[in-house]
C-alpha cells in the first residue's frame, strides 16, 4: 500500500468511529434517565444527540459500519474506539478532543485489513501527535499511469499487502494557528499481479519492497471543528524524502499542497471548497504515485506522476437538524510536469443528506450518492467528507 494510503487509512479511522453508541453507562447518565432526562436527547431541542456519550472521558464506544467504496466493493469496518473531552474552552483551530480506534475492515473483493489509530494534544494544546499502523490486504486495479488507452477500460487486477505504520508530531508556534511538524512512514509491501495479467502492460514493480520516509510539513487550522466545520481555513503544504538511509528500498520525494476553506452564508447555508494538488519525484513505486481523490472516482482509479484535483460542497440546514448536500468536482493526472504526458481528467458530483448527530461536537452524519463516467456509489459520511484531524 502506498504511503498515501497508509496516512489516510489512519487518519480515516479516526474520523469514523464517532457514529457508535456507548456500551457502558455512568451512574450519572442513569441518574439522568431515571428523571427523564436521557443524555441522548439534546437539552437545547430534544432531538437524539450523541454528545452526552462523546463527552464521556475515555467512553467505551463499539462501531460496525458499512464500507461502499467503489474500488474494493461492499464491505464493512467495525472496531471499538476512545474519545476525550476537549479541555479547556474550545475555540477555533484548539481544543481538540484525543481520539483513538482499534478496528478491522473486509470486503466483497476479497481485500481486508486491521488497524489501530490515536491523535492525541499535550501541553496545552501546544503539540499534537498522530500514531496509526495497518496490516491489510487489498485488491485493486491499475489503469496506468496517466492516459493509457489499452488500461482504461481493461485494468489489470493486482494485490498489494501493506504492514506499515507511521507517526506525526506538530507544535503549535507561538499563539497562533500555524503548525510545524515531522512525519516518519514506514511499510513493506508484498506486490502481485494476476498470472492472466498482459506482461506488456506491466508497470516497473517488485515482488516486495518497502517504503521509508520522512515529510516536513507546515499547517494553519482555524476550522471550528474537525468533524464537520461550518467555518474556518485548513492549509497544508509538505514536503517528503524517502531511501535507503530512511528504511526505505528506493530514492523518491513526495510534495503535496492543500487548502479548504468553509464559508458560514445566510438562511443556513454552508459552503465548503476544496482544492490540493501533489507531485512525486523519483523512483517511487507505481502504487505510491499520487491519485484523484473525489466522491464517485474509484480510489487510485486515475493516477500520474502529478496530481490536482478540486471540489465544492454546499450544504443546506433546512429542517432542524437535518440538512440537504450537493457537490460537484474534477481533476486531473499526467506524467512529466512541463510537457503534461498522458493526461486524463474526470468530473463528479452528486448529493446527500445529513442529520446533526452530535452538537457539542459539531458532528454530522449522513450518505451521499456520487457519479461520475466511471461508475455510481453511495457513501457513509460520519463527519466531513474532506476529514483532515
Amino acid at each position: 500500500m502506498k504511503q498515501r494510503r497508509v496516512e489516510a487509512m489512519a487518519l480515516a479511522t479516526l474520523a469514523c468511529f464517532t457514529a457508535g453508541t456507548a456500551v457502558a453507562q455512568t451512574a450519572d447518565e442513569a441518574k439522568d434517565q431515571a428523571t427523564g432526562n436521557a443524555p441522548t436527547a439534546s437539552a437545547d431541542d430534544g432531538w437524539p444527540d450523541a454528545s452526552g456519550f462523546l463527552n464521556e472521558k475515555y467512553g467505551f464506544l463499539p462501531l460496525l459500519f458499512p464500507i461502499t467504496e467503489p474500488a474494493v466493493g461492499y464491505g464493512a469496518m467495525a472496531g471499538v474506539a476512545f474519545i476525550s473531552k476537549p479541555f479547556g474552552a474550545a475555540r477555533d483551530g484548539l481544543g481538540r478532543p484525543n481520539l483513538t480506534f482499534v478496528g478491522g475492515l473486509a470486503t466483497e473483493n476479497g481485500s481486508w485489513g486491521v488497524m489501530a489509530a490515536d491523535m492525541r494534544h499535550w501541553l496545552d494544546d501546544r503539540i499534537q501527535t498522530l500514531i496509526g499502523v495497518v496490516y491489510a490486504d487489498v485488491n485493486l486495479d491499475f489503469h496506468g499511469l496517466g492516459q493509457n488507452s489499452v488500461l482504461e477500460f481493461n485494468p489489470l487486477r493486482y494485490e498489494l499487502g501493506p504492514k506499515g505504520g507511521g507517526l506525526q508530531a506538530r507544535y503549535r508556534l507561538g499563539d497562533t494557528l500555524a503548525w510545524a511538524g515531522l512525519r516518519y512512514v514506514f511499510a513493506a509491501t508484498s506486490v502481485s499481479f494476476d498470472p492472466s495479467a498482459d506482461a506488456a502492460q506491466l508497470p516497473a514493480y517488485d515482488s516486495s519492497s518497502t517504503v521509508g520516509g520522512l515529510t516536513a510539513l507546515v499547517s494553519y487550522d482555524s476550522r471550528d471543528t474537525i468533524f464537520t466545520p461550518s467555518r474556518g481555513t485548513y492549509l497544508e503544504a509538505s514536503f517528503g524524502v524517502f531511501g535507503k538511509a530512511l528504511g526505505g528500498d528506493e530514492a523518491f520525494q513526495r510534495a503535496v499542497v492543500l487548502g479548504i476553506q468553509y464559508f458560514k452564508l445566510p438562511y443556513h447555508l454552508y459552503l465548503g471548497m476544496r482544492g490540493d494538488a501533489s507531485a512525486s519525484i523519483g523512483d517511487a513505486p507505481f502504487y505510491l504515485n499520487p491519485f484523484i481523490s473525489l466522491r464517485g472516482v474509484p480510489i487510485m482509479r486515475y493516477q500520474g506522476e502529478e496530481i490536482a484535483q478540486a471540489e465544492v460542497e454546499l450544504r443546506w440546514q433546512f429542517y432542524k437538524r437535518f440538512s440537504l448536500v450537493g457537490f460537484a468536482g474534477g481533476g486531473g493526472a499526467w506524467n512529466d510536469f512541463e510537457n503534461l504526458d498522458n493526461a486524463q481528467g474526470v468530473v463528479s458530483g452528486g448529493g446527500g443528506v445529513r442529520y446533526e448527530l452530535a452538537r457539542e461536537f459539531g458532528l454530522h452524519v449522513g450518505l451521499d450518492a456520487a457519479f461520475s463516467r466511471d461508475t455510481a456509489a453511495v457513501y457513509l459520511q460520519v463527519g466531513s467528507a474532506w476529514m483532515r484531524p
